[in-house]
């Protein structure tokens, strides 16, 4: 005969929350960098991360970049519903520059009104401003195409734009499968004598592992799309702490 469940007298106690910060992160279907990326570089115990992901069809194309737009508040929506986040991060670098920032904060404050929306491109314009840099090289995995967008971006928006290298990919799934040496060679290279600061861009691009090995390289900051995004979203977030070994960018308060 089976055993037959009996109520506990102890009485279950609640908290508001099981972590103190909770933050959303959407990535696209096809991502393999971008969750790894914040969970390395998330040591707080008190910090959250809850992942959605949204419908995205390869070749990185800017046809297929604009598509996702409509998608994100459904994605958005499907983060812990009806419960509060303390910020959203949109993974995505050229989607966000060619959608544009505001774009993406009301597509995704739809399903979380009030929310502090924070997209890579955002990101590193908040990261170049913190370190004290205007003048900047650019590396991208992307086509010519999609780069010489991001060039329009990052200019629009206050940068100068010293020069752009590519590596002419058009999937993120390959961009994902870049080794770090690779990224660490092209990086070397594409860094302009008269630069302050590097731009190692994409969220698919596993540039965070050999972030702090180009600074030392070069004895510039650098800046890659997560690890921008991370830095932004958890000060966003209300968190104040530093992460060690990933460029210094993440070591300022």
């Amino acid at each position: 005969m089976s055993a037959t469940a009996s109520l506990l007298e102890t009485v279950a106690q609640l908290e508001p929350r099981p972590a103190r910060w909770r933050i959303g992160l959407i990535v696209l279907a096809t991502d393999h960098t971008t969750e790894r990326d914040f969970a390395t570089l998330c040591p707080n115990a008190d910090l959250a991360i809850y992942t959605n992901r949204v419908a995205f069809e390869n070749p990185a194309t800017k046809k297929n970049l604009l598509a996702m737009r409509p998608r994100l508040t459904a994605a958005a929506g499907l983060i812990l519903p009806g419960e509060s986040l303390d910020a959203v991060a949109y993974g995505c670098t050229a989607a966000s520059a060619l959608i544009g920032d505001r774009a993406v904060c009301e597509a995704i404050r739809k399903a979380k009104p009030g929310v502090p929306v924070v997209t890579p491109t955002s990101a590193a314009i908040d990261a170049f401003a913190t370190l004290g840099a205007a003048r900047v090289s650019l590396l991208t995995p992307y086509s010519q195409t999609v780069t010489d967008a991001l060039v329009r971006y990052f200019e629009d928006n206050g940068l100068e734009i010293l020069n752009a290298v590519c590596l002419g990919l058009t999937d993120d799934r390959a961009i994902a499968q870049v080794r770090p040496d690779t990224i660490l060679d092209a990086a070397i290279e594409a860094c302009d004598s008269a630069c302050e600061a590097l731009f190692i861009s994409c969220t698919a691009l596993r540039a965070v592992s050999v972030a702090q090995t180009v600074e030392d390289r070069l004895g510039l900051p650098v800046v890659t799309s997560n690890q921008a995004m991370f830095w932004r979203t958890i000060r966003q977030a209300g968190c104040n702490f530093s992460v060690s070994g990933a460029g210094r960018l993440l070591q300022s308060h």
